[in-house]
């Protein structure tokens, strides 16, 4: 008798053989500058946590309290009975810091974009996205049935080219507000500006721009002052918010809309009561001070130009970001493994995330970082990389 399931044997060993295989490290402390994997302590440069956020002593007594006050789970969808006072005063958070008329919260940013496309566009509509916009874009695409174009990355020639084209019911554009994997930064302004001209609608996702664009962090729409001009934000609390969950922000119209017609929020329970509370404390942080933002990218300047000096690729990224680029995937996976020997947590970034030919290790600072902490990275990575032959 035949194996049926053979393929999935098949398929690991063709990674694994190839250096795609995820090698999934278990992280046994809080997230923050320095790690425990392992039983070692290993400086951490490649999780989302932007403004050191994540182990924050003001959430976590905002998540007790409001475990203390709501429970830990809401128990049901918002729309049917899972919408408590706290989620109300999220969105009203959200919408404060957005600068927009409403918002809408989410279980998370790949959610957002689920719960989003589809309720705008579906089939025999047109989405016109940019070619390196995230998955969570391109399945939340791909679910609302929409004939999908896709434009060359931040190309504005490409864009119009597509716009021109004889597209078909309501069109969208949508673009990434930062680009994860590379850290270069959509040009919104011209997008809005075709859009405009052949009458299609406007999405960015700005999952990597809270908390790093923006005044104290608010987003890239706040960064090029395009304040109602944008039709849907979409964004993320699982970055340089520190938590988890995700949003749709815009006019009150679009957010009453999307309560209506959103399934991730008609059919999927509500975030719990801790993480909708930490949220809210994350938000008034930065809405009190924006000296967290200002440390980031103080940090991603040092050690962005620690890393040119030495001679490392980093691509063209614009934001704190540091793709460190290393071509193939084995390579930049063995890199990981020795920098983990050197006490620094690093993670390859390969194909199917990255196109193939162009594996990195990426590199996320943090505000939480100390200059001694980015020092002591930039050494091991000297190290390793004159190994290893990457540089002099």
């Amino acid at each position: 008798m035949s194996d049926k399931m053979s393929f999935i044997d098949e398929t690991l060993n063709e990674l694994r053989a190839s250096g795609l295989y995820n090698e999934i490290k278990i992280i046994g402390s809080p997230q923050g500058a320095w790690l425990n994997i392992d039983g070692h302590r290993v400086l951490n440069m490649c999780s989302n946590n932007y403004l050191g956020l994540a182990n924050n002593p003001e959430l976590r007594q905002a998540a007790v309290k409001a475990i203390d006050e709501f429970g830990v789970g809401p128990a049901a969808v918002r729309s049917i009975a899972g919408t408590m006072s706290l989620h109300e005063q999220l969105d009203r958070k959200v919408a404060e810091f957005k600068r927009v008329e409403a918002a809408l919260t989410l279980q998370s940013g790949f959610m957002a974009n689920c719960a989003v496309i589809p309720a705008l566009v579906s089939k025999g509509d047109t989405i016109v996205s940019d070619a390196l916009n995230h998955a969570s874009i391109i399945d939340g695409s791909r679910l609302s049935r929409a004939q999908i174009k896709v434009y060359e990355h931040n190309n504005m020639d490409s864009l119009e080219a597509v716009l021109k084209e004889d597209n078909s019911g309501r069109v969208l554009v949508i673009t990434d507000g930062v680009f994860s994997m590379d850290g270069d930064i959509a040009p919104l302004p011209a997008i809005v500006e075709l859009a405009q001209r052949y009458g299609a609608m406007t999405m960015v996702d700005d999952a990597h721009g809270e908390g790093v664009l923006g005044e104290s962090g608010r987003g890239i729409v706040d960064h090029f002052h395009l304040h109602g001009k944008v039709d849907v934000e979409v964004g993320t609390f699982s970055k340089a918010i520190g938590t988890i969950g995700g949003f749709a922000a815009g006019s009150s119209r679009l957010i009453e809309y999307l309560k209506q017609k959103a399934r991730p929020f008609l059919f999927s329970s509500a975030l719990t009561p801790p993480d909708v509370a930490a949220t809210y404390r994350a938000i008034e942080l930065l809405m009190e001070s924006g000296e967290l933002v200002e440390r980031l990218w103080e940090n991603g300047r040092y050690f962005k130009s620690a890393m040119q000096e030495l001679g490392f690729d980093i691509g063209l990224s614009e934001t704190p970001i540091t793709p460190v680029m290393l071509g193939e995937a084995d390579v930049a996976g063995e890199m990981s493994r020795q920098l983990l020997k050197r006490g620094v947590f690093a993670t390859k970034i390969g194909f199917p995330t990255v196109p193939k030919g162009k594996a990195r290790i990426r590199v996320m600072i943090s505000a939480s970082h100390s200059r001694e902490d980015l020092d002591f990275g930039i050494a091991q990575f000297a190290a390793v990389g004159r190994e290893m032959g990457i540089i002099r």
